[in-house]
Order: C-alpha cells, then sequence, then structure tokens
C-alpha cells in the first residue's frame, strides 16, 4: 500500500469525506509532506473503490452550496476497516524493528 493510500484510508476512518475534504485531512495528518494534487487524488480514490475499500455514498445532512460541480462523498468500507488496521499493524511492526536495530547499532 502506498503512503497516499494509507493516508487516504485514514482521512475517511472518521468518517465520509468529499475529495477537497480529503485532500486538506491527508495534508493535515501527514503533517504537510503528503499535498496530492486533485488527478494523484482521484486516481488513488478510484484504485481503492476498485478494489472494495471505499465506496461513493450520500452525504450527511445538509450540504452547503457549492459553485460549479456538485461534490461526491466517500466512505470506508468494512473491508477498507480491515486492510487500514492491517496496515497500521504492519507500519507498528516494521517501526518497532527500526527501533531496536538502531538501539542495538554501533555507530
Amino acid at each position: 500500500m502506498s503512503n497516499l493510500e494509507y493516508h487516504v484510508l485514514l482521512a475517511l476512518a472518521g468518517g465520509p469525506l468529499h475529495g477537497y475534504a480529503m485532500k486538506q485531512r491527508v495534508e493535515a495528518e501527514s503533517g504537510g509532506s503528503l499535498a496530492p494534487p486533485p488527478g494523484s487524488l482521484y486516481r488513488v480514490i478510484a484504485r481503492l473503490m476498485a478494489s472494495g475499500l471505499v465506496a461513493e455514498t450520500d452525504p450527511k445532512g445538509p450540504v452547503p452550496p457549492h459553485p460549479g460541480l456538485s461534490r461526491r462523498y466517500y466512505v470506508l468500507t468494512a473491508a477498507g476497516r480491515r486492510e487500514l488496521a492491517a496496515e497500521a499493524r504492519r507500519l507498528k511492526g516494521a517501526a518497532a524493528l527500526a527501533e531496536k536495530r538502531l538501539r542495538t547499532a554501533r555507530p
């Protein structure tokens, strides 16, 4: 799983989002290290939808007016939540291994 895919799933774990809100959350939660251009973000969303990890959904509650095309909202599926949890466990294990190696490594 790519870093961007992980952060998109992580962003959606907080609830449904439209594309621009997802981009903002990815940027914020990555500390600014990820700032995906719209084309890249929507390709990742399409890939995650094709994999069954993300689905389109109706927005919750009233939607503020938006000039231009209506916004599409996305939600994490049950399979997406499982995949996100598995990736978080993998990353945690990789970080623990790196910390262990760094403590035992000689400068």
